[in-house]
């Protein structure tokens, strides 16, 4: 799994002053996907990493200004952060892969004591639903569908692999 942090951007909101949330970027088994989150998701993530894993340290609660150059130092901080957690950790809590939205097998007993970034999710909807969608009886590459024309394009394929030796007809 790899993640970066590649962008943030300001939040204007009428209910509150305004917050920076931070585009994640997460690379794993060849897909990519996207997911934002405001700085105080981070923290909340990094006090409940705490108490079931070793974790790096985070970039400070409290900024000074909203600079654009400040903002960055910590875009580059939670980038940091998150990629120590993915070194340092042979295996991933499920609230860290809750957190990036990553699907997981069901936890082993060993990741079971951080629990999940929702407490409120069931374990069902942990589990993987794939369902298998296509059941085939034979290789339908290798026998051809019964019909009056051969697979002319088969039969060459599987002559030329196991009797090399015999010339075409």
């Amino acid at each position: 799994m790899e993640v970066y942090i590649p962008s943030f951007r300001y939040e204007e909101s009428d209910l509150e002053r305004g917050y920076t949330v931070f585009k994640i970027e997460v690379l794993m088994n060849g897909r990519k996907h996207f997911v934002e989150k405001r700085y105080s998701e981070f923290h909340a993530l990094h006090k409940k990493l705490k108490k079931c894993i070793k974790t790096p340290e985070i970039p400070s609660k409290h900024v000074r200004n909203w600079v654009p150059k400040v903002l960055e130092q910590r875009r580059q901080g939670l980038e940091t952060y998150l990629q120590a957690v993915i070194l340092e950790n042979e295996e991933l809590p499920k609230l860290f892969l809750d957190f990036l939205n990553v699907r997981h097998l069901p936890s082993l007993p060993k990741a079971e004591s951080c629990g999940s970034f929702d407490e409120t999710e069931s374990e069902e909807s942990s589990k993987l639903s794939h369902q298998p969608v296509l059941l085939f009886l034979r290789d339908p590459y290798i026998l051809p569908a019964a019909s009056d024309f051969p697979n002319v394009v088969i039969e060459g394929v599987l002559h030329g692999i196991f009797y090399p030796h015999l010339q075409p007809r």
